[in-house]
């Protein structure tokens, strides 16, 4: 689909790369990001990925709209073919059940497995990150296997702690400050997803990737201990993408 371009307000600009959510059209929007940042066009403040669309923000007193506008659009038809790459993989311990995961159970008697083969399959693949949204660091994640798609809970949660993991229909995804919510959460990560303190506020990127990575209660309450004093760091690989 060629890419298609809106007016967003004064101040933005938003392309939309089709309708419908997959891994390539991701790729597509995270290879149009990397095109613009290399372009370094002078007035663009930020870049908001999404499933579908890339939403542009600029200073209209640096770039007018137009010029922007004429700038993307000359981009976007070099933009005829994403390149095989790599993207990073964050290991994101996770420790699932009891408190730190009180609907794991409803989760698995839903699915008709155990609440082992539960934790297996979400622990079992690479997540994409396909956008960051709700708030500061929260990743919507992409890959879910259709055995543990879950309805979201009929009665939303007021409270819900930082780090939970829950699922919420087909997706999955980290609560990374304390909120409402409506998932069914099946476990936590004492990681700070988002830390305002950090130099890097947010963990990871669109475009990144997620994997959960069971551990036991003593190795949690370990990680956390560490986290507290700024000396835990997420194993970070590589991923080939074809």
């Amino acid at each position: 689909m060629k890419p298609v371009f809106k007016m967003m307000g004064d101040s933005a600009i938003q392309i939309d790369f089709g309708q419908k959510i997959a891994p390539e059209v991701n790729a597509r929007i995270t290879a149009f990001v990397g095109l613009i940042k290399e372009q370094k066009i002078e007035g663009i403040v930020d870049m908001i990925p999404a499933f579908c669309t890339l939403l542009v923000n600029y200073d209209p007193r640096i770039v007018a709209y137009q010029e922007l506008l004429n700038r993307l659009e000359e981009l976007t038809k070099l933009d005829v073919q994403v390149e095989a790459s790599s993207s990073r993989v964050f290991e994101i311990p996770v420790l699932y059940d009891g408190e730190c995961g009180p609907d794991l159970e409803n989760v698995a008697n839903l699915a008709g497995l155990s609440k082992d083969e539960v934790i297996e399959i979400h622990a079992g693949c690479d997540y994409l990150i396909y956008m960051l949204g709700f708030m500061p660091g929260f990743p919507y994640l992409g890959g879910l296997d259709e055995r543990i798609h879950t309805p979201r809970l009929d009665d939303p949660r007021l409270k819900i702690p930082s780090g939970s993991v829950g699922i919420g229909a087909a997706q999955t995804g980290i609560y990374p400050l304390e909120s409402p919510g409506g998932w069914q959460l099946i476990g936590k990560t004492p990681v700070k997803t988002y830390d305002p303190n950090r130099e890097v506020p947010i963990l990871f990127d669109a475009g990144d990737y997620i994997r959960f990575v069971p551990v036991t209660e003593e190795m949690y309450h370990e990680i956390a201990q560490l986290v507290e004093k700024n000396e835990y760091e997420c194993a970070v690989r590589m991923k080939e993408l074809s």
